[in-house]
């Protein structure tokens, strides 16, 4: 999985690029970015399926700030980002979250 961060010099946000691999999908057919910037609604961000399987998506974060995601596979998995910045214990679910600082 990775995180891929692109600054915007013009405006105070920065483009996250969120990706599942395929290894990382295991055939997953739909894939959702769930988070703090989405209110944690499970079906408001879907990530695009590639061509090899792995999933993508891009989405506009205000700088200066942590957000706290998983992603929704098939909507009964849930993952983390190996790529993280870092991970937060959440008393829903009874997990870790990862984290993404921009």
């Amino acid at each position: 999985m990775s995180i891929e961060k692109k600054y915007l010099k013009s405006k105070h946000v920065c483009k996250v690029t969120f990706h599942v691999p395929h290894s990382a999908a295991d055939g997953a057919k739909t894939a959702f970015l769930v988070g703090e910037f989405n209110d944690w609604a499970m079906h408001t961000l879907p990530m695009k399926r590639q061509k090899d399987g792995s999933f993508k998506l891009t989405i506009d974060l205000p700088k200066g700030k942590e957000y706290q995601f998983r992603y929704l596979l098939d909507d009964d998995r849930w993952e983390n980002d190996w790529s993280a910045d870092h991970y937060c214990y959440s008393e829903f679910g009874n997990c870790e979250n990862s984290v993404v600082e921009v």
